[in-house]
């Protein structure tokens, strides 16, 4: 673990170094106007990243870099433990759950999540006089124009009519407040296989992706010729360059949203990283993840921004590399990158948590965070306070000056104040985890209600939503969640699942904080 200055949880000693976990601030004399770029890598684990743990044997000194030059948050969490509804929370401000999308994920084709109307992250930058970007994975749902279905009695009666690739899309990213887009739909392994800018398809998608399977996954489906995943990251990481360089040169702060694809499946790390580590393909993969960080992060000083931007790298859940024990399973993706596995003593992508992508546990919802900020923040700092993927939404509107609509952000609560050595103004009410098959969980403090009886994703048991004994853990002491406590302390799990229920039902942060949650 690399040497840091601590800082204690929100409620305790934080408070020298950032105040209030809460949303309200008193006025702040001058807002400030940074250039806010905020990176989502894909199914990385916390424990895939050397400055998060030490005995993690893949190279990231690009990001371990970045943890020494800022601040790093072990306690930081995802909204959901898989992709669709994190990215909902990320530029909402608001638990997917709120909406329609209660469980699972969309495919490439799917329609918008987010609501028509409803202000995100990007919106109200604009308002504040940023030029606003994405560039990378939206799996948010799109608009294709497409012909009209088919009439009663013919064989595809009730079937969608076939997409008009060659037609503008009727919504896209730049109907949520990006003045720039380009992207692709959704996850690597969905189709179609095309770029979208702004509104156009940069190609039509004339030829056919064959399915491949694990490690190389990818669904059968539409594809234009060009097309090709193994230089996705590196064309992501391009464009997004470009956005830096261009956007650097004008007048407007910017705001580059950069949600990049990997290491989620396909785990196809380009040939340059092949083999690098030794470890398998997986951790060619998180090593070329890396890299591409500290070619942003060298833009950025080429650009001559590096100081004033604030540079977030978080991951929309944790990874779906399981770990198993020799005895269990012989081989495992460093001999074989066939196996999505590993070997305890080969590496633990999610760190000493317990579970993978898409479960309850702490192993599908706490990553990385590292947020850097040469002109504000103070580096090598470690921050213990919990803190949710949500929270980016009120943290720029508290940075920028400006005022979250009651109706917007509904469960964000900024930590900014976390940058400005404030004292605390109020402690920011309790997380709640959810996981693909829907099942909830609340974190208060030191204390982790699950409401289900299993992972409710993917690791068994995987138990079902609200099926009781539920399970209590106490996460300073057993942060693999190894030792039930629920019949030990049933008054501690009997209020928090009454909080997590209120919360659940209010479904407005002014309302949560009027009750006192």
């Amino acid at each position: 673990m690399i040497k840091k200055t601590y800082f204690l949880a929100c409620a305790s000693a934080a408070t020298l170094f950032f105040g209030s976990c809460g949303s309200k601030r008193k006025a702040k004399v001058e807002p400030e106007r940074p250039n806010i770029v905020f990176i989502l890598a894909d199914d990385m684990g916390y424990g895939d990243i050397q400055a998060l743990n030490s005995s993690s044997r893949i190279p990231t000194p690009n990001l371990n870099a970045l943890s020494e030059g800022g601040a790093t948050f072990t306690d930081a969490h995802t909204n959901s433990s898989v992709c669709t509804p994190t990215r909902y929370g990320v530029l909402t401000g608001r638990y997917c759950w709120r909406g329609r999308l209660k469980r699972g994920v969309i495919n490439g084709y799917g329609k918008p999540v987010i609501e028509e109307g409803r202000e995100t992250v990007a919106s109200y930058l604009k308002t504040q006089g940023y030029k606003t970007g994405i560039v990378g994975k939206w799996h948010l749902g799109l608009e294709f124009d497409r012909q009209p279905e088919a009439k009663e009695g013919s064989a595809n009666y009730g079937k969608p009519g076939a997409i008009n690739y060659d037609k503008p899309l009727k919504r896209t990213p730049n109907d949520w407040g990006f003045d720039e887009s380009y992207i692709i739909s959704a996850s690597l392994d969905f189709p179609p296989y095309i770029y979208i800018k702004d509104r156009l398809a940069t190609e039509l998608p004339t030829d056919k992706q064959e399915k491949l399977t694990a490690p190389t996954y990818m669904r059968a489906g539409e594809k234009a010729p060009s097309f090709n995943p193994e230089e996705t990251l590196d064309h992501l990481l391009g464009k997004a360059q470009t956005f830096i360089k261009e956007s650097a040169k004008g007048e407007k702060p910017f705001f580059l949203y950069f949600p990049i694809t990997a290491p989620h499946k396909p785990v196809m790390p380009h040939k340059r990283f092949r083999g690098t580590t030794g470890l398998g393909h997986y951790a060619d993969f998180v090593s070329q993840v890396d890299w591409t960080i500290g070619e942003l992060n060298r833009t950025l000083k080429e650009a001559g921004v590096e100081d004033n931007t604030l540079v977030v790298y978080t991951s929309d859940n944790g990874s779906f590399m399981y770990s198993y024990d020799t005895a269990e399973q012989p081989v495992d993706n460093v001999a074989d990158s066939s196996k999505l596995w590993f070997h305890p003593g080969s590496h633990r992508a999610n760190h000493v948590f317990r579970g993978t992508k898409a479960d309850i546990w702490e192993g599908g919802h706490r990553v990385p965070f590292l947020v850097r900020w040469p002109d504000k923040i103070k580096n090598g700092v470690i921050v213990d306070s919990t803190v949710c993927l949500t929270d980016l939404f009120a943290t720029v509107v508290d940075i920028t000056g400006g005022k979250l609509a009651d109706n917007a952000g509904e469960d964000s609560f900024s930590f900014y104040s976390l940058l400005e050595e404030k004292q605390l103004e109020e402690a920011r009410p309790p997380v709640i985890h959810h996981s693909i098959g829907g099942m909830f969980a609340i974190r208060d403090g030191k204390w982790k209600l699950v409401l289900g009886s299993g992972s409710g994703g993917r690791q068994k048991p995987r138990g079902k939503n609200f099926e009781k004994p539920y399970a209590l853990y106490d996460m300073e002491a057993d942060i693999s969640e190894r030792k039930n406590l629920i019949d030990v302390y049933p008054e501690v799990a009997e209020r928090l699942e009454k909080k997590c229920l209120e919360i659940k039902e209010i479904g407005s942060k002014k309302k949560t904080l009027e009750a006192g949650i």
